[in-house]
């Protein structure tokens, strides 16, 4: 029974809209938006309800770190800066680890490369696999022609739409293989170096007119030093 009351179509009842003359107003407020408003006012009287007990039973002794490590602006906690934090030789150590994990993908990336273009150099090999036949006058020409037409039922160069669709796939994936390599290598490079400038010595950046191969990328050399 209550399956049939659900089926038949009722009337929607509206909410009155704000009348004419109190368009200044701006929308009327409905039974929904009364209900958000009271409830965000009673979570904002709960919150400083219990900021008020908190300031009320603190305990004057009261200490720990961030005390001493972090400073109010504006009214805001902000810590200290943690740059410091490790040091030297931690900082090396992890400099270590990066480059051995940018090392691996470099290593990967190239051989899931040289795979890659295995395959599509035997694809390439398959597509452009033909014979040639030489002959001797005209006749001889015609006379290939007709056996190589009754020996091949498909022409060798009808090649599907799927398959060339897949080689010019692979041949984007490819190249994006590639540009990811170069990006890493690049990558390894700087690393390699910011690691080699974080070891202890005496270094100076050369000026354009030292460097005797130029190039866009700082030189740096180091004094010599005597080993004990």
């Amino acid at each position: 029974m209550s399956s049939l009351r659900n089926a038949v179509n009722r009337r929607a009842h509206k909410e009155r809209a704000q009348p004419h003359a109190r368009k200044k107003f701006g929308l009327l407020e409905k039974h929904k938006d009364y209900v958000e408003r009271a409830q965000a006012f009673h979570k904002k009287e709960d919150t400083l309800r219990k900021l008020k007990e908190k300031a009320a039973f603190r305990n004057p002794d009261e200490f720990y770190f961030k005390m001493i490590k972090a400073r109010t602006v504006d009214g805001v906690h902000k810590l200290e800066s943690e740059a410091n934090k490790y040091t030297p030789e931690e900082l090396m150590l992890m400099k270590t680890q990066d480059m051995g994990y940018i090392l691996q993908k470099l290593q990967s990336e190239k051989k899931k490369i040289e795979k890659l273009a295995a395959v599509l150099h035997s694809v390439d090999d398959q597509q452009s696999n033909r014979h040639v036949y030489y002959a001797e006058d005209r006749e001889e020409a015609k006379e290939i022609q007709l056996h190589s037409l009754k020996s091949t039922s498909v022409p060798t160069n009808d090649v599907s739409n799927d398959s060339k669709r897949k080689t010019s796939t692979s041949y984007r994936e490819l190249e994006a293989r590639r540009n990811r390599v170069s990006q890493l290598e690049k990558l390894y490079m700087d690393m390699a170096l910011q690691k080699e400038l974080q070891k202890k010595g005496r270094k100076r950046k050369l000026r354009e007119d030292e460097i005797v191969c130029p190039t866009s990328k700082p030189v740096y050399k180091w004094r010599p030093e005597r080993k004990r």
